[in-house]
């Protein structure tokens, strides 16, 4: 079992059942797909804020809660029974590129020399997690959702909005990819 999980999956056996997730939640539930509205639901739950934006019945999204938990159960899972020393299915211009920029270490599923403990010493990290995390929870409550939530329940729906959210993601992810991580990297 833990050999078949342990493979990449097929696209169209990973894709079909990430997409299904949607109308059974739909029609069967009546929810909607999303994790950035877990964080709303825990801080209603514990009573944070007196706000108004937190009074409200969050039991009726608890759903949501076991959702996320699950979520981090799977990635307990991971980390203790699949192996995080095979190189990443990247490809060989990524790897090049990677490398101009100096990466050089491909095990795991992210390359260490960025994605580090150890590199929260250094200032341009430790301001570029703080900053990121900013900005990734900024951008997530000021486009009325996350990646997976527009991108997979958004355009399934049709909607508008969650395109323009989906485009943007992208044209961010580009840019910062593109512009922002060489300067980083040239810093470290």
């Amino acid at each position: 079992m833990i050999e078949f999980i342990s493979q990449p999956w097929a696209w169209y056996i990973a894709g079909p059942a990430i997409g299904l997730m949607v109308p059974l939640l739909l029609f069967f539930l009546n929810k909607s797909f999303g994790v950035s509205s877990s964080l709303k639901h825990l801080c209603a739950m514990c009573a944070i804020s007196k706000a108004d934006y937190f009074q409200y019945n969050w039991k009726k999204e608890s759903w949501n809660l076991l959702f996320v938990f699950g979520i981090f159960l799977g990635a307990l899972f991971v980390t203790k029974y699949l192996p995080a020393n095979e190189l990443v299915g990247i490809s060989d211009a990524t790897v090049t590129k990677m490398s101009s920029l100096g990466i050089t270490d491909f095990t795991g599923l992210m390359p260490s020399q960025i994605f580090s403990f150890d590199q929260l010493t250094n200032t341009a990290t430790l301001i570029s997690v703080i900053l990121g995390g900013f900005l990734v929870g900024f951008g997530t409550r000021y486009a009325g959702g996350c990646t997976s939530g527009h991108a997979i329940m958004g355009l399934s729906m049709l909607n508008l909005g969650s395109l323009v959210a989906v485009v943007g993601f992208f044209v961010g992810g580009l840019a910062v990819s593109w512009l922002v991580l060489p300067f980083i990297l040239a810093s470290l």
